[in-house]
């Protein structure tokens, strides 16, 4: 089974206040575990004004450091074709989901001989799993963030550099095993409830259980069965007779 972790980092929190992408970063997963192939790009944004510092204290990125980046229309081909049809893995799905999109929809008037190339021109809410949702039905009314959760599951959210789109999508992934069954690869989000399938299965088949060789007196010898009477028979009020 193939997933794709994915994460962004942007200018702001409002895409149709024209706030952009500035990097992308995910990372693929063959039954929830990292094979090592990832996709990461960092984007200009094409704005004409410092990064705000909110946006700044999170990421550490610049306009000027951006500048010479590659501009989304160069690197949604790559992109998609990493997505491909697999399921992505995001917390806060709609955020991630909303900027991807709005991009998608700016090359349709921005860049029309690339949108035309693309496999898909939307990213649909079908294909991806929001862990975010999923920790707020396993956790109502505690903290989901990823921070949070990181510290619930004792991963470790402080590596090297600031908060960036790939860094994130590796912690994700480490999130997502533990929302998963903690090291048990099979779980199933079926919906938001997390009903997980082969665990019941294995329930099942353990209830219904037949041992193939049924136990019976004669694994025991004769003379095990003698003395094990005698022994019984020097205690006192014991419980067997």
């Amino acid at each position: 089974m193939r997933e794709v972790v994915l994460d962004t980092e942007t200018t702001g929190l409002y895409y149709d206040k024209g706030d952009r992408l500035i990097e992308i970063g995910a990372i693929e997963l063959i039954n929830h575990i990292p094979t090592g192939n990832t996709f990461h790009s960092y984007l200009n944004p094409l704005i004409n004004r410092q990064m705000s510092s909110e946006a700044f204290r999170v990421h550490g990125l610049t306009t000027e450091f951006l500048s010479n980046k590659p501009l989304f229309s160069e690197i949604v081909e790559n992109l998609l074709t990493f997505l491909g049809s697999s399921k992505l893995i995001i917390h806060n799905a709609k955020f991630d989901i909303g900027f991807l999109n709005h991009e998608l929809q700016l090359l349709e008037t921005s860049n029309q001989s690339v949108y035309e190339r693309l496999p898909y021109k939307e990213i649909s809410y079908d294909t991806v799993i929001d862990t975010l949702e999923i920790a707020k039905n396993l956790y109502p009314g505690k903290s989901v963030s990823l921070d949070s959760l990181c510290i619930k599951f004792g991963i470790n959210n402080k590596r090297k550099g600031k908060h960036g789109a790939l860094i994130d999508s590796e912690i994700l992934s480490e999130v997502y095993l533990e929302l998963s069954g903690g090291k048990q690869p099979g779980f199933e989000f079926a919906s938001a409830g997390l009903k997980n399938k082969d665990v019941t299965q294995d329930s099942l088949r353990n209830k219904k259980f037949i041992r193939r060789n049924p136990l019976n007196v004669t694994r025991l010898s004769e003379e095990e069965i003698r003395l094990h009477s005698e022994f019984i028979s020097k205690i006192e009020r014991n419980f067997w007779n």
